[in-house]
Parts: C-alpha cells; sequence; structure tokens
C-alpha cells in the first residue's frame, strides 16, 4: 500500500470542495480507493456526532452521542484509537457483523480541537499502525479544509429536526410559542417571525420571545395597532390560498392584507397557514432586506407549523383532559383534588373557608327525582360562581355540599361574601346555610374546614338559609 499516494489523493481533492459535506465525502471517496474499509466522517452540531458522509456499511448511525462507542471516546480524549480486535473493546458499536478491526482518529481545526472523527473499519487483516498515520495526516488537512469552508454546520433539515424535538418538548403552550418562532427565525434565516393564533372567537399575537429583535417588534407593534379584523384577513389569506412569499423584487406594491406589516419595515415575508382556519392562525416570517425566499424555504415554513400546531393541539387536549380530571362532571366546578391543594395554602387569618350545603335538596330528590335534584345543583353552582368576586374560588365536595375558598382582608369581608351567596340563592328559588372559618396560626387545613362546617351546622340549628362566623 502507497500512503503517500492515499495522501496525496486526499490533498487533490480537497481544495475543489465548496462545502463542508462535500469536502467529507471526497475525504471518504479518494480513502475507499485505495482500502475496503468501511469509512465515515462525523462531525460534532449541536451535541451530537453527525455522520455527514460513509461508505461500505448496511446502515449507518446518523448520529451517536459524543460519549458513545469508540467514536465518542476518540472525540472527547482527542486521541487516536487502534482497535485490532473489536470484540474485545466494549465501546465499539457495530455497523456490520463481520468487522474485526478499527482506526478512528480525531478530526482536528488549526487549534488542535477536536471537531469530529474519521473511523475506519476492516473485515480482514490491515496494517493498523501504518493506517493510524495515514488517517491522522488525513484528518489534519480535512480539519483544515472544514474549517476554512466556515466550519461544521447543519442542514436546514436537521435544524428543522432538532426544533421539532424542542417543541415537542414543551411543557406549557408559552414555551411552545417561543420554541416555534425561534425555530422559524434560525430555519428560514429571516430576522423575524411572528405568530397570530385564533382563540375563543378572538385572534392573538404570541408573547414575545427573549430577544425578539427590532423588526419583530415593530411588527406586533403595527398588528395590534391594526386589529383583530386586520389579523384575520392575513389569517383567512394564508388558510384560503396557502402558504405566500415574496420573491424579492422592488416596485411591486403588497395586497392590503399586508399593509400592517409594510408599515412594519417589511420588505421580505413568509406568510404560512398554522391549523385549520377555525381554530389555527398563520406563521409570519420575515426581514427588512430585500431577499428571495426559495420554495423549499417555505416548504421548511409549512412543515414547522404543521408540527407547532401538532404540539399545541397535545398540549391544549392534555389540559382539557386535566381540567375534566379535576372537575366536577355534573357542575364544572373543581372538585376534592384540587380543592385539598387549595386550602393547603391558606393564608392563617386572610383565607377564609366558606362551607355551603342546599337547604331541603334530600326532599327536591326524593320529591322530584335526581334528574330535578341535578338541575337544582347546577343552577346553584351558576348563580354562586356569579356571586363570588373574581380570583374567589367555588369547589363542589359532596353532593349538594360546596365550598368557597376567598381572600379577605378581615372576617367581616367574608361574611358580606358569604351573605351575597346566600341572596343570590333566594333569586333562583332555593336557599343555602353557610358556615365560615379563617385558619388560625399553626392551625392544620382540615381544622380549619371542620370549623366551617360547624359553623354551617349551627346555621341549620337556627332555622337554615343564614351565615355563621366562627369564633377567631
Amino acid at each position: 500500500m502507497d500512503h503517500q499516494q492515499v495522501i496525496r489523493d486526499v490533498t487533490a481533492r480537497l481544495p475543489v470542495a465548496s462545502a463542508v459535506t462535500e469536502a467529507c465525502q471526497a475525504t471518504v471517496t479518494a480513502l475507499a480507493r485505495h482500502t475496503p474499509a468501511t469509512i465515515a466522517v462525523l462531525l460534532h452540531v449541536h451535541g451530537r456526532l453527525r455522520c455527514v458522509a460513509a461508505t461500505g456499511s448496511w446502515q449507518v448511525f446518523a448520529t451517536v452521542a459524543p460519549d458513545a462507542g469508540i467514536v465518542g471516546r476518540v472525540y472527547t480524549g482527542g486521541r487516536a484509537a487502534v482497535v485490532p480486535d473489536v470484540a474485545a473493546d466494549l465501546d465499539h458499536i457495530p455497523v456490520r457483523p463481520d468487522v474485526t478491526a478499527e482506526v478512528c482518529v480525531p478530526v482536528l481545526d488549526p487549534a488542535g480541537r477536536a471537531i469530529g472523527v474519521l473511523d475506519l473499519q476492516w473485515t480482514g487483516p490491515a496494517d493498523l499502525g501504518s493506517w493510524q498515520a495515514t488517517a491522522e495526516r488525513v484528518a489534519g488537512r480535512l480539519g483544515a479544509r472544514i474549517v476554512a469552508l466556515g466550519g461544521p454546520a447543519e442542514s436546514r433539515g436537521e435544524k428543522l429536526l432538532r426544533h421539532a424535538a424542542a417543541m415537542t418538548a414543551a411543557t406549557t403552550e408559552k414555551n411552545l410559542m417561543a420554541a416555534a418562532i425561534g425555530a422559524a427565525r434560525d430555519v428560514s434565516t429571516l430576522a423575524a417571525a411572528v405568530l397570530v393564533l385564533a382563540g375563543r372567537n378572538v385572534l392573538r399575537l404570541d408573547t414575545p420571545t427573549a430577544a425578539p429583535g427590532d423588526l419583530e417588534t415593530r411588527m406586533r407593534a403595527e398588528l395590534t395597532e391594526a386589529g383583530p379584523q386586520a389579523l384575520r384577513r392575513i389569517m383567512d389569506r394564508a388558510h384560503r390560498y396557502g402558504a405566500g412569499y415574496t420573491l424579492g423584487e422592488a416596485g411591486h406594491p403588497p395586497t392590503a392584507e399586508h399593509e400592517p406589516l409594510v408599515r412594519a419595515g417589511v420588505r421580505t415575508l413568509m406568510a404560512v397557514p398554522v391549523g385549520p382556519p377555525e381554530q389555527g392562525g398563520v406563521l409570519l416570517v420575515a426581514d427588512e432586506r430585500l431577499l428571495r425566499p426559495d420554495s423549499t424555504t417555505v416548504n421548511l415554513m409549512e412543515l414547522l407549523a404543521g408540527q407547532a400546531w401538532s404540539c399545541l393541539d397535545r398540549l391544549r387536549t392534555l389540559d382539557r383532559l386535566r381540567e375534566q380530571a379535576s372537575s366536577d362532571p355534573l357542575t364544572g366546578l373543581r372538585h376534592t383534588g384540587p380543592f385539598g391543594q387549595r386550602i393547603a395554602s391558606a393564608t392563617p387569618g386572610r383565607t377564609a373557608l366558606l362551607a355551603i350545603d342546599v337547604d331541603g335538596f334530600k326532599t327536591v330528590n326524593d320529591t322530584y327525582g335526581h334528574q330535578a335534584g341535578d338541575r337544582v345543583l347546577v343552577g346553584l353552582a351558576r348563580a354562586l360562581e356569579d356571586a363570588l368576586r373574581q380570583g374567589d374560588e367555588l369547589y363542589r365536595v359532596g353532593g349538594d355540599e360546596f365550598v368557597a375558598v376567598i381572600e379577605v382582608s378581615r372576617p367581616e369581608e367574608a361574611v358580606r361574601v358569604a351573605e351575597r351567596l346566600t341572596e343570590a340563592a333566594r333569586r333562583i328559588g332555593h336557599t343555602i346555610s353557610v358556615g365560615i372559618a379563617l385558619p388560625r396560626p399553626g392551625e392544620s387545613p382540615e381544622l380549619t374546614l371542620r370549623r366551617a362546617d360547624q359553623a354551617l351546622y349551627a346555621v341549620k340549628r337556627q332555622g337554615r338559609d343564614g351565615v355563621h362566623l366562627s369564633a377567631a
């Protein structure tokens, strides 16, 4: 084997390569002319060793953790590995069953930092010492060329895959929207992205990310100023006709729907529908520069919008399921599970528990049946909710038993709220008894609730339809 010829072949091919991927593929191709080894170049990109070029195996690992296998060991240690018997090396990652030996060397930048690895695996005899020296020289030339070409980089498809994983991992709608906006900017390489979403008969803009940039800030301001009808026109256009984009040509006026964006300084725009027309929205990706997005970029934005909507729909479904799991199916009020969590955080002297019982409810059930009783409970639940203040909470904790948890500045305020509840019940033809207790310092939530119940039964003994405050 003329190892000098191997070096010359690689050296001749590398200057012709105009991209990192081409440089890696040229190296693999040149080496493959001189050895039957399985060859791969893996570069470190966003926390993974990503296979950029390879040959000679049934299946290649697209990415490998930077500390996995012999390749990970070489990358993290920065030193070559010569393995004459892969069966004896626990780190070996099998890519074909007949491999017997492996040589792996780090791909170094001119400063000596590892940016990847060059890996060769043989199924038969090979002069591993000579190939180590050759591989190290080849890897040195490859590393210098990679750095000259701008260094290891993700393709746009790889970026989209990484961002899709981040969106899938988002646990809140706010975090998901931030991830989607960041992904749109990164994959498109444009400066700004804004997401308009429909919800409960209104259109709303996404929450700005930590560093939205001037253009993005202006876009949100102009869209907010333009109002819901303008947002609806932009969204309807995208859903009616599909994704659209500018061609980067000066002197062509925008459509009327896009005037708010032009006022914000947008000269390049992609508008992509998100989700279904009535529940979804539109993704606006823009730049102040007069650019020419290609159709592939628009297609990537459509894939991104689809992934964002799938993740958003999943989060909303989970929220609905959690709400159903923590709510009374008849009245829609929260029930005992969340009630226990709420009273556990009660503040002594400030959090009032109002134990509520429907007077004569058993008679309604016995006389008119359970369906009539259910209608009474639903009606009372709505009336009591309407009588409470904003921030007050109402729970159903038993058949005809409710508890309101309210924050007050003094006990008399709790009494006034309780009296409003009794008046609300009377207005719909029913009466309730209400017992009130405020937690004492060091008192358990269970004991506070027991005192509220005792105050409730004091009302019952006095003739019902009233309010009683437990002693402080």
